[in-house]
């Protein structure tokens, strides 16, 4: 299990909010009284703060943002939090101008201990915010089981104060690709906010070949999604059907150049809805703010893939299929490891899809389990009849206490398919083969229970295997071909990380946007804007 939050270790507030005189040396406590606005300042702080009364008792309670000797450090700061709804951050958490009249007027001991410990709790929290995010992502949706890192107030408030404020304040964003080619796609889309929208493309198919004044409206639609300069004929030419058969792949749409419905509406998905998943975006990334591994799997819920990524590059990709929309079968975004893969796999039924799905046609016909190559046993193994069960007291209300366990041999029919990537969790949610293959050519595919089907399991397998086996298929093979169960231990464990990506580059500079499948981007941006983030950034 990948433990990403690490509890903070803040010793009991008792030991720093009570009077020098009582807790200070003489010496401390001379140095200290250069300082008494802070001082006094810092001891009416409350609990949860004692980080920074820590930091501030350590250092005598010298100040690090008023003075003349602290101008460069305060005017970094503030011109950050200026400029904080360019990462789509809420600026009127922070009060940027109040906290900066705040320290230009602070005259007084008192005024200037106020403004000092002012800052630093702003500090702590724009730090944090662009560090791991704004929100807690489990209070939006329970199944955004993400925990980002968050950094204790000791450590950042040190670390700064021994810093160069430009580049400490520089480095506190996440540094990967993906976050800055979101920085300047929420440029982009600022300014075409602020400009002369362009036409919506009639609800109306346009096939190769044809013209239509729809045509030149789609030119002018398609230009204005960044897909070049494309003229005003109403022909619908070879050279336009190349660019709308790349748009729908960049879409997830079936790339065929055949302009339908699905087509248009993506088309028609203008620079609000695209900010709104920007800025969404940008949060999810700040939560995966932490080094991921040199080697790790990446699956993109709204994609309908799964990655394997080795040292920021992708060396295996693959479509999925993931879990239904329904309430109990979405799979929920979480990390974890991948410790082992299984060949030949028993599929042991869930209690939840063995009462609500299977009981129901068992009563029906007690030869069903048989005919699907499929056994119950009671809780010690023994094998059950179906037909000498009493499957008629369990029902969707109670299938928590059905005493009987189902399960699917190995075979090509069982659901699992021939191999199951296994990370365990808490979920239940692993990725594995399936027998299901056509459901792979669907645009939309979400079709499972929760777990993640692999539509080219083998060679997902053969290339976590290449580090420690000679020859991986061959390998592979073999436990295939022995038609047993086989458990296959990774040597070195590989992160898991199952992800809610609905705008991402692939390594492009283009961006490739992605349904809300599920509808956890509403939840995120509705949740972002009680917070204060704006959809055009402004200065506070």
């Amino acid at each position: 299990m990948i433990k990403i939050l690490k509890p903070l270790k803040v010793a009991s507030f008792a030991l720093f909010a009570i009077s020098a005189s009582a807790t200070l040396n003489a010496p401390v406590q001379a140095q200290s009284l250069l300082y008494p606005g802070i001082q006094n300042s810092a001891a009416r702080l409350k609990a949860a703060d004692a980080d920074i009364v820590k930091f501030y008792q350590e250092r005598r309670f010298k100040p690090i943002w008023v003075g003349n000797q602290n101008s460069s450090r305060r005017n970094a700061f503030i011109k950050v939090l200026r400029d904080a709804g360019d990462h789509g951050l809420p600026v009127s958490r922070y009060n940027p101008s109040g906290l900066a009249k705040a320290l230009k007027t602070a005259r007084s001991p008192e005024d200037r201990g106020n403004a000092e410990i002012l800052a630093s709790k702003t500090f702590v929290q724009y730090a944090r915010d662009i560090s791991s995010g704004v929100l807690q992502p489990s209070a939006v949706d329970r199944e955004i089981a993400v925990q980002p890192k968050k950094y204790a107030a000791y450590g950042l408030l040190t670390n700064f104060a021994k810093s160069s404020p430009k580049g400490y304040l520089a480095k506190l964003a996440p540094s990967n690709p993906e976050y800055a080619a979101l920085l300047k796609e929420r440029e982009r889309l600022s300014k075409s906010m602020r400009g002369a929208s362009v036409a919506d493309v009639p609800l109306a198919t346009i096939k190769p070949g044809i013209s239509s004044k729809n045509v030149v409206i789609m030119r002018q639609k398609l230009g204005a999604l960044g897909y070049g300069k494309l003229g005003n004929s109403p022909t619908y030419d070879g050279k336009l059907v190349a660019v709308v058969k790349k748009f729908q792949s960049d879409r997830g749409l079936g790339a065929d150049g055949i302009v339908g419905p699905s087509t248009i509406r993506a088309m028609n998905f203008g620079p609000k809805a695209q900010m709104v998943k920007v800025l969404v975006n940008l949060e999810r990334q700040r939560w995966l703010n932490f080094p991921r591994g040199d080697r790790h799997v990446m699956v993109n819920l709204p994609d309908y893939s799964v990655s394997l990524v080795d040292k920021g590059k992708v060396s295996f990709k693959s479509r999925t299929v993931i879990g239904q929309t329904k309430n109990d079968f979405r799979t929920p975004e979480f990390y974890d490891s991948m410790t082992h893969m299984v060949v030949n796999p028993t599929w042991n039924v869930p209690k939840s899809i063995a009462v609500k799905e299977y009981v129901p046609i068992i009563k029906r016909d007690p030869g069903f389990l048989a005919k699907r190559n499929m056994y119950m046993v009671n809780g010690s193994g023994k094998a059950v009849r179906p037909s000498v069960a009493e499957l008629s007291k369990y029902n969707k209300d109670n299938y928590g206490k059905f005493p009987y366990y189902i399960k699917q041999k190995p075979d090509p029919r069982n659901a699992l398919g021939l191999v199951k990537f296994m990370f365990p969790n808490k979920y239940n949610i692993y990725l594995h083969d399936t027998p299901s293959k056509s459901l792979f050519n669907k645009e939309t595919r979400a079709f499972s229970h929760g777990c993640i089907r692999v539509h080219q399991p083998f060679d997902f397998a053969y290339k976590l295997l290449e580090r420690q086996e000679a020859n991986p298929k061959a390998s592979f093979a073999n436990w295939l071909n022995a038609k047993k169960e086989r458990f296959v231990n990774l040597k070195t464990p590989v992160p898991v990380y199952i992800t809610y990506r609905t705008v991402y580059f692939d390594g492009g500079s283009k961006p490739i946007y992605r349904s809300d499948i599920y509808g956890r981007d509403k939840k995120v941006f509705d949740a972002l804007t009680r917070a204060g983030v704006a959809m055009i950034a402004v200065e506070s």
